[in-house]
């Protein structure tokens, strides 16, 4: 645990499934704070009744604390966890937290909301749609060049430093770029392609992306 980090009774235990956008920037958060946590990843087709119980969204990430709150939202994941460690505003490792901008909030926002839903229907397809994956390739794209915009100006999106808000973004991008690499690698985005590449390679990323077994709960017989 980074000596920084106030000291826990016990660990954290992380419900998670290790190719999640939404738990990969959260095991990433944790990861940059040096928070140890008991990860068990799950299956989502499969999800353990303990993760049942403690969450009505019965999703990933859940992180239960030492105190048995329950955080079961990525962003409030990674809030917490920087927060925890590195609270003041003019430590890098904060990663802008304490002073984010509206148009950084804005920024998480619309990739949670319209682009993760283009991202789906791009990647995924839906039936309920009238919408090609091509269709809703364009709708996502509108994103992604706002963000290229942002990168011609700086290396990251908030400024030169890494920010909460690079973090929160890369997963979703990353799956972005997976459906179809090599139409990504030939779009104009040549900033964002740049900056997608840096966090895919950095140690970051990749410590969190280690394989874990699918965690089993213990049955307890009578």
């Amino acid at each position: 645990m980074n000596s920084m980090a106030k000291p826990l009774n016990k660990l954290p235990i992380l419900y998670s499934f290790r190719r999640c956008p939404y738990a990969i920037r959260a095991r990433m958060a944790l990861t940059h704070c040096g928070i140890e946590v008991e990860l068990r990843e799950v299956l989502l087709a499969q999800k353990p009744d303990a993760l049942l119980r403690i969450s009505a969204k019965a999703s990933v990430p859940v992180l239960v604390l030492a105190d048995s709150t329950v955080l079961d939202e990525s962003l409030d994941i990674m809030h917490w966890a920087i927060n925890h460690t590195y609270p003041q505003e003019t430590d890098p490792r904060n990663w802008g937290l304490t002073a984010m901008s509206m148009a950084a909030q804005r920024l998480i926002k619309t990739n949670d909301g319209p682009f993760k839903l283009a991202l789906d229907g791009y990647k995924y397809g839906r039936a309920e749609s009238d919408k090609s994956p091509d269709d809703h390739r364009a709708d996502a794209l509108i994103f992604l060049a706002e963000l290229d915009r942002l990168l011609c100006q700086h290396k990251f999106l908030q400024g030169d430093q890494i920010s909460l808000v690079d973090v929160a973004i890369f997963p979703f991008i990353r799956q972005f770029a997976g459906v179809d690499e090599r139409w990504f690698d030939k779009t104009d985005y040549r900033k964002l392609q740049q900056w997608l590449a840096f966090f895919m390679h950095s140690k970051l990323f990749t410590q969190v992306m280690d394989k874990h077994p699918v965690w089993q709960e213990k049955v307890t017989i009578a």
